[in-house]
């Protein structure tokens, strides 16, 4: 896996399929790295004829970490400057128009894509994702409160927390066992942990505007992908999404949460393949 210089910082990316095929960008969420996308997942996107690139966020995985603005009193950076990250990211690997996919905080980041560099995106996919504006896509108290437990110090107690929270915000549909939840929380810790960099991602979406008005400017085709289960973002980020976007589709599914369970990947990949096909590269 490459690094890439893009925006002044080092981003680690990975590609999956033919590089002469059209361009899809999958972004992550908050704290993720790169291989929360299931590689399968990936394959999958690539077997119906993409170049799929997938990359580590600033301040998570092993792209450049700001450690040194330590525990963040203020928001060290927005999503937009996120977003500058992800079109350098772009510029650097000769690719002049993408598919973008984000999901979750990735989402938030691929619509301010959208919004600040249009020319960059042919279509957009906004997974589990929301506006910026405050009075939709709020969590349950239950969502929230997992994701704010007493940090762990442990390795063991590090995973077994990260697989707890997984369980609570996953799909009640389509639970995964404890087995691969643990494994994956290990893969994940054993490659980079971050828990500073997830707390200064969370003070640029906390200290990011509302993008409302910007999305009404979007012109892409827009796919809004959502659970109709999902405690952490609730699915009315969702529907605020696609009602903002002109033109926009929305897919709410039934039992799913904040997770892509594997039951569920032939039908976000088959609508995420429907979606491109409204503006072929």
């Amino acid at each position: 896996m490459p690094d890439v210089r893009a925006n002044g910082i080092d981003l680690r990316y990975e590609t999956v399929g033919d590089p002469a095929r059209p361009a899809l960008l999958l972004i992550m969420g908050l704290g993720a790295q790169l291989i929360d996308w299931p590689f399968e997942f990936c394959e999958g996107l690539a077997a119906r004829g993409f170049h799929v690139i997938l990359f580590d966020n600033r301040d998570a995985g092993l792209s450049t970490s700001f450690d040194d603005l330590g525990v963040p009193t203020k928001a060290p950076y927005l999503l937009s400057d996120m977003a500058a990250d992800t079109a350098a990211l772009l510029k650097a690997l000769d690719i002049d128009k993408a598919h973008v996919v984000g999901a979750s905080m990735g989402g938030m980041i691929a619509q301010q894509l959208t919004i600040d560099h249009p020319e960059l995106v042919a279509s957009l996919c906004s997974i589990m994702s929301t506006t910026g504006d405050r009075e939709v896509g709020r969590p349950t108290p239950e969502a929230a409160a997992a994701l704010a437990r007493p940090p762990a110090t442990t390795r063991d107690e590090i995973i077994a927390g990260a697989a707890a929270t997984s369980r609570v915000i996953g799909s009640p549909a389509y639970p995964a066992s404890d087995e691969w939840l643990h494994k994956r929380a290990a893969v994940k810790f054993d490659r980079a942990f971050n828990p500073l960099g997830t707390q200064r991602q969370y003070a640029a979406i906390i200290a990011s505007p509302d993008r409302t008005s910007g999305l009404r400017q979007i012109t892409a085709p827009t796919l809004v992908i959502h659970g109709a289960a999902d405690p952490l973002i609730d699915v009315s980020g969702g529907r605020a999404t696609a009602a903002a976007i002109p033109g926009a589709e929305l897919l709410v599914i039934e039992g799913m949460g904040h997770d892509l369970p594997q039951p569920l990947w032939p039908t976000i990949i088959d609508a995420i393949a429907t979606n491109t096909h409204r503006q072929p590269l």
